[in-house]
């Protein structure tokens, strides 16, 4: 499946949902925000948002400090 992932094309195998994304790319204990088409994606969905070719995502991770 081929996905846009913040601005670069990006192509991915084994990957069905953003959780599965998340884990593909280490961010499972992160705080994240996921964006997809232009929508956020609640972390309560993230196990049941199926991805789809060409589709356009973008994860942005919290960074702590003062």
């Amino acid at each position: 499946m081929s996905i846009h992932l913040n601005g670069q094309a990006t192509t991915l195998d084994n990957v069905q949902t953003v959780q599965d994304l998340i884990t593909h790319l280490g961010y499972q204990d992160k705080r994240i925000a996921v964006e997809r088409n232009g929508d956020i994606v609640p972390r309560s969905q993230h196990a049941t948002t199926q991805l789809a070719d060409q589709d356009h995502l973008e994860i942005v991770i919290a960074v702590g400090g003062g």
